[in-house]
């Protein structure tokens, strides 16, 4: 069963920068095909961030595009996401996110049901950007 520890996180006043970084252990290199952030978007609803899959298959949320970037470690079954020009919209709980299918496939939705159906999630970061 994979399992995924999250680093990064915190607060930064807006324009600043923050980079979130998870490692993936256990299960087998078909769990982890897609890999990706979650962040939620209001008391019970999520919007995938960005992902980018084993063959480096990338996506980006309209909202974050230009700003913040993917990056994936195969060998290390790590995903790192760097936040630049921070706004206060980016508030919020970011998830970790490992599927052995596309997370495209699972974009927005319920918190609990993108859960369901995006394999494994991590116990999430705070992401606080002060204006």
């Amino acid at each position: 069963e994979v399992q995924l520890v999250e680093s990064g996180g915190g607060s930064v006043q807006a324009g600043g920068s923050l980079r979130l970084s998870c490692t993936a252990s256990g299960g087998t290199d078909g769990d982890v095909t897609d890999m990706g952030w979650y962040r939620q978007t209001s008391d019970h609803e999520c919007e995938l961030v960005a992902s980018k899959s084993r063959d480096f298959r990338t996506y980006y949320v309209d909202s974050v595009k230009g700003r913040f970037r993917i990056s994936r470690d195969n060998a290390k079954n790590t995903i790192d996401l760097q936040m630049d020009q921070l706004r206060s919209d980016d508030t919020t709980m970011y998830y970790c996110a490992a599927s052995a299918k596309s997370l495209r496939l699972n974009s927005r939705g319920y918190c609990w049901g993108l859960r369901l159906n995006s394999g494994r999630w991590g116990q999430g970061t705070q992401v606080t950007v002060s204006s």
